[in-house]
């Protein structure tokens, strides 16, 4: 198979993303909707560009283990055609949606996810705070697409689209969309409900590109009060070192001296944000049925 030379899109995007933020920061302070919080989002800058410094490492790795993986074996040989590139749009975005999900209600990936959303704030800048610990291991969920016959760097190629495309959708400039666009495509409202930790809004709305993903399983929920963004409980902190390892630390402190059965242990790394062995756990959808036991009492 002919293997056409495609460029680092993530790199090329980087003057776009600059531009951008240095737009909407004169937006914000020119129309005097909010106070920009410019020590945030230099923070979220700063893991950005450790992300793209980390990520010539970890493409390499992940590019590696899919060229194994595809050599080793593959159901069908998929070439670099126009068709083959519109299913994969779809195909790479449902390993993304699983990925995304995934990591929300398990801790191992949540220990890496979690600086996504450990911004108070929601705008460009925050789309760039990335983590620097999860291109090491999260590609897993792209595999099935190597067996399937996609090419290693066709599926890179897609997993960097998917990322440009998510990052406009961090504004709360843009409020709803055409309704036929809010039904297919994930949209800035949104992407705006998966970052907010009001009850019915945490962990919805998983969309990479397309929104169809979570009306299919069940995990969509429309924007209707005014999100409150962040984490359940904030780290407040900018310090980008702990931004990025800080959950790290805590899990594995809950793994290593936690007075409890191995089982337990283990279950620090499986188990939700949040879940403790002693039963005082208060996990999202304990704080997610609260809220509509208490709608339901006032109808």
């Amino acid at each position: 198979m002919q293997i056409p030379e495609i460029p680092n899109l993530i790199h090329y995007a980087i003057p776009f993303f600059t531009v951008t933020v240095i737009l909407e920061v004169i937006l914000s302070v020119k129309i005097k909707l909010h106070d920009y919080e410019f020590k945030d989002a230099g923070t979220s800058i700063v893991m950005g560009l450790g992300n793209v410094a980390i990520g010539l490492v970890t493409k390499g790795i992940a590019l590696g283990f899919f060229y194994l993986l595809y050599n080793f074996y593959h159901v069908f040989e998929i070439p670099f055609a126009w068709w083959s590139w519109l299913i994969l749009l779809f195909a790479e975005d449902l390993c993304y949606y699983w990925f995304h999900r995934t990591s929300h209600v398990s801790r191992f990936f949540w220990a890496s996810h979690v600086v996504h959303h450990s911004s108070k704030n929601y705008n460009l800048s925050t789309a760039l705070r990335q983590s620097w610990s999860g291109g090491f291991y999260t590609f897993i969920f792209w595999t099935p697409l190597i067996l399937i016959g996609f090419h290693p760097v066709m599926v890179l190629v897609q997993m960097s689209v998917s990322l440009i495309y998510q990052y406009w959708i961090h504004t709360e400039y843009i409020t709803k969309l055409p309704k036929w666009f809010e039904a297919v495509f994930n949209t800035p409202s949104h992407h705006r409900v998966h970052h907010a930790t009001n009850p019915q809004y945490l962990d919805r709305n998983h969309a990479g590109i397309f929104i169809i993903w979570d009306r299919l399983f069940g995990t969509f929920e429309p924007e209707v009060e005014k999100p409150v963004y962040g984490l359940v409980t904030n780290i407040d902190t900018y310090n980008p070192i702990k931004i990025a390892f800080g959950e790290w630390y805590k899990m594995l402190g809950d793994f290593f001296t936690s007075k409890t059965s191995l089982v337990n242990r283990f279950k620090y790394l499986t188990k939700p944000p949040g879940w403790k062995h002693d039963g005082t756990s208060i996990l999202s959808t304990d704080l997610r049925r609260d809220w509509e036991e208490s709608k339901n009492a006032e109808l």
